[in-house]
């Protein structure tokens, strides 16, 4: 049978749609005895099954035709009351719950991003946030980071270059890097973003996954003390509940919100009813959710300790790494000349994996940085697999 010429088919923009790099290297990681640190996915032994089990059977009991019905594209009320409650200043109508993060940053794309509309982003940014906006052809400007997040200095260049659409950052134990910006750079970046009137769009995912001391002030909450109007907030319940409930939400300036919900129309209707429902009755009781949030930063917290005790034993002096002060990784550096892929290529002979860093560089650098996840790893598997990387890492310093 002769194969039709389909790509003359296809519009020009999925050029720019490209495999996910994290998703295509769990499929190699399936095979008995292999140990993966490339998907950042939440502990699954930490998921709260049991209570998962009874809501669902009690919202199916008491509200079963409302749960499965058709509902309306802004979301379940008491959920989107829920997450204005949390937040300063914010309204239920300024709430948009979404399918997951990723869909909120595909609508955030959708609505603000013109062919050719510069779009601000951290070096190294999260690559789902790059996989969400590239079909919608922006222009990427790269701003470096530090230990403590993006540099304000290198905002302010950027943007007396030249307008920006917005900034996307993820100040909260950044994906990749596991970067917590400190409480100055923070109410730097809120205040040079309304002076030079460029929206910002701030990914909380990792919100709750402190390990210890106070949470920071969110960008959106800094923001809101000076009157508001300038942040688009995305968090989700992935991180705390579990992750195949896609459970998010956008919260932001009115228009905005509108915006977003006419594309979500287009896209999906709603976000299912029940999932909105079931998360919604597990958060809405206070002291149940905050002891699961503090089981998830306690075992996140050991398995960290694992990690940097690992790496501390079986990595090459010449590798560096940030260690996390909360979230679910660790951001290594390796010596100039060493590429991550090819190094990848030889942690999968020796049975274990990770996610190369240049795929989360918008201008393509970064071939010498990696990205673990510990969130999912037993002791005994992080011992073993930073052996097994650090091993194939000398191998390729040595030559």
């Amino acid at each position: 049978m002769e194969t039709q010429p389909y790509e003359p088919r296809f519009a020009a923009r999925t050029q720019r749609i490209q495999a996910s790099t994290i998703r295509e290297i769990l499929k190699l990681t399936q095979s008995p005895g292999f140990i993966s640190f490339a998907g950042g996915l939440p502990a699954a032994d930490l998921f709260p099954l049991e209570r998962i089990a009874e809501a669902t059977q009690h919202i199916l009991r008491d509200q079963g035709a409302q749960a499965l019905q058709y509902s309306t594209t802004e979301g379940y009320p008491p959920l989107r009351a829920w997450v204005a409650q949390r937040l300063p200043r914010t309204a239920p109508e300024q709430v948009q719950i979404v399918s997951g993060s990723q869909q909120g940053l595909d609508l955030i794309g959708k609505v603000l991003i013109d062919p050719g509309a510069r779009v601000l982003v951290e070096a190294p940014t999260y690559l789902g946030a790059l996989s969400a906006f590239n079909p919608y052809e922006p222009e990427y400007v790269s701003l470096p980071i530090d230990e403590e997040g993006l540099e304000p200095g290198a905002l302010e260049a950027a943007l007396q270059a030249g307008a920006a659409r917005f900034l996307y950052v993820m100040p909260t134990f950044q994906n990749p890097s596991g970067r917590l910006m400190g409480l100055k750079r923070r109410q730097a970046l809120v205040e040079l973003a309304r002076k030079y009137r460029v929206l910002i769009v701030e990914d909380d995912a990792y919100a709750e996954l402190y390990f210890s001391g106070r949470p920071l002030p969110t960008l959106y909450a800094l923001d809101q003390e000076l009157g508001g109007g300038n942040v688009i907030y995305l968090s989700t319940a992935s991180k705390t509940l579990a992750p195949g409930l896609r459970v998010a939400w956008v919260v932001g300036p009115g228009p905005v919100i509108q915006k977003i919900t006419h594309a979500k129309q287009g896209a999906d209707l709603h976000s299912p009813t029940l999932n909105q429902m079931l998360v919604y009755e597990l958060v809405k009781e206070e002291a149940w959710y905050q002891g699961q949030i503090q089981r998830i930063r306690t075992t996140y917290q050991a398995r960290c300790a694992w990690m940097l005790e690992a790496l501390q034993r079986h990595m090459p002096k010449e590798v560096g790494w940030h260690t996390p002060q909360g979230g679910m990784f660790f951001w290594l550096t390796a010596p100039e000349g060493l590429d991550s892929l090819e190094l990848l290529r030889r942690a999968v002979e020796e049975k274990t994996a990770f996610v190369p860093g240049q795929p989360f560089f918008a201008d393509g650098s970064g071939k010498n940085t990696l990205r673990l996840s510990y969130s999912s790893a037993s002791h005994e598997e992080i011992e073993e697999g930073i052996k097994r990387l650090g091993r194939a890492m000398k191998r390729m310093l040595v030559v």
